[in-house]
């Protein structure tokens, strides 16, 4: 599948998106664990849409050996440069450039969405080995917050009609189980509009009318955290089902 204009956005904004995009708890990955049966220690593992790496450090971390397989210029010269010695290769989830039974995990964070479904699930299950794990999961702001329902509900009038088709979408059925993850975590105000400014609608509608909207945002949240420092609240929703 070829990238389409708003997936390539994230390149101009590689650096960006590694600085400031929110990363995942602890529990996410035991949860994981729990639900594959198996530990991550030790485990052949692919990172599908790794993007700058954030959860493939993360996966490293827990002991996996992880390919990050990543589409994006930006993005994967960005991820070398924060994990020189993870290995990666180029390519994007509905043709996995990777070999047939080999792999125990094949994983996907943020980056379901970027795939065409009745490509990519066949292909992360010939990926597998028996017994694998396809796992795949995203953070959503928390919408039980008042303010980050309040924001999410600026945000989608202010992209329109650049919603994501995709992006509410997950796998689902009897062979797939769900967790949901509650985290949060506390940085200032300027790392929050950066990362909404990372999202692709932002990236995609020019700096004039991005920045209009985020400086109307700071003067919100100045308001409402007048410490300079905002509590972002998340809920990690993971699926995942054993080949």
């Amino acid at each position: 599948m070829t990238p389409s204009p708003r997936a390539r956005s994230f390149d101009r904004a590689a650096g960006l998106y590694a600085a400031n995009r929110p990363s995942y708890p602890p529990a996410l990955f035991d949860a994981v664990e729990e639900l594959a049966g198996r530990a991550l220690r030790g485990s052949l593992l692919a990172d599908v849409g790794a993007g700058t790496g954030i959860a493939t450090a993360l996966l490293r971390g827990r002991g996996a050996r992880v390919v990050a397989v990543e589409p994006g210029d930006g993005m994967a010269a960005e991820l070398r440069r924060n994990l020189p010695d993870v290995a990666l290769v180029r390519g994007d989830g509905d043709r996995l450039p990777l070999a047939s039974g080999a792999f125990d995990f094949v994983t996907y964070a943020q980056a379901w969405h970027w795939t065409d479904p009745g490509r990519s699930v066949p292909e992360a299950l010939r990926a597998l080995r028996p017994g694998g794990a396809f796992a795949l999961w995203r953070n959503d702001p928390d919408l039980s917050v008042p303010w980050i329902a309040a924001e999410q509900e600026r945000l989608r009038d202010f992209s329109g009609a650049l919603a994501h088709p995709r992006s509410g979408r997950l796998p689902e059925g009897p062979d797939f189980a769900e967790r949901r993850v509650p985290w949060s975590r506390r940085v200032p105000v300027e790392v929050h509009l950066a990362n909404l400014g990372t999202q692709s609608a932002f990236l995609v509608l020019g700096e004039e009318r991005a920045r209009a909207f985020l400086d109307a945002e700071r003067e919100r949240l100045a308001r409402h955290f007048p410490d300079g420092m905002v509590e972002e609240q998340y809920v990690v929703t993971l699926v995942l089902a054993i080949r």
